[in-house]
């Protein structure tokens, strides 16, 4: 039994030849969501069907900033694309569909607040949770906007509780960015 989502290989190693796999995608028992993923129509539904694309994909690679901001509930904005991150110095994923944007990340940092992220019931991607997501949001606000950026901070200290300080201030040092953080927060509490 293959899994909701899975590659050719996986059903080639289930005893599916490649001809056999696009007769399930022609008669709808299986939908393409990038080349060489899958998807059982059985599969439970799900918002998310991109993200276990690029996962399925790139396996190696973190949801990180818009992305990761929008799976937080920080913005309201819907990313035209995945937007993944990988170390420094690693194979950068080329994938066509769905669009993504990839960011390098330095290896000594690049595990720092991971976290699970449930895409579909017992399908998880890796993503940055939402402090280090507005941490890394800050230090690319150049890059994705301020107003987004802030936006997101803004966000955060709102619903996190009193803990959010603290986590985004350890976060920022451990990324070296606690000159961008102490004076933006000051800003937004103010």
């Amino acid at each position: 039994m293959l899994p909701s989502t899975f590659t050719t290989a996986q059903a080639r190693r289930a005893g599916l030849p490649s001809r056999d796999l696009a007769t399930l995608v022609s008669e709808g028992a299986a939908m393409e969501l990038s080349r060489g993923v899958y998807r059982r129509s059985d599969a439970p539904e799900t918002a998310h069907l991109d993200l276990l694309a690029v996962h399925t994909r790139a396996s190696h690679a973190v949801v990180c900033g818009e992305s990761a901001l929008a799976l937080h509930d920080l913005i309201d904005d819907i990313p035209a694309a995945v937007h993944i991150a990988v170390p420094r110095g690693a194979r950068r994923p080329a994938i066509s569909y769905p669009p993504i944007v990839v960011a390098q990340y330095a290896a000594k940092t690049f595990d720092l607040n991971i976290e699970q992220y449930e895409a579909a019931p017992g399908e998880f991607v890796p993503v940055y949770d939402a402090a280090r997501s507005v941490v890394d949001a800050m230090r690319h606000r150049n890059r994705i906007g301020h107003t987004l950026a802030l936006a997101a901070l803004g966000r955060y200290l709102r619903t996190s509780g009193p803990d959010g300080v603290v986590n985004l201030q350890r976060i920022a040092r451990e990324l070296h960015a606690l000159s961008v953080i102490r004076p933006a927060v000051e800003a937004v509490l103010a």
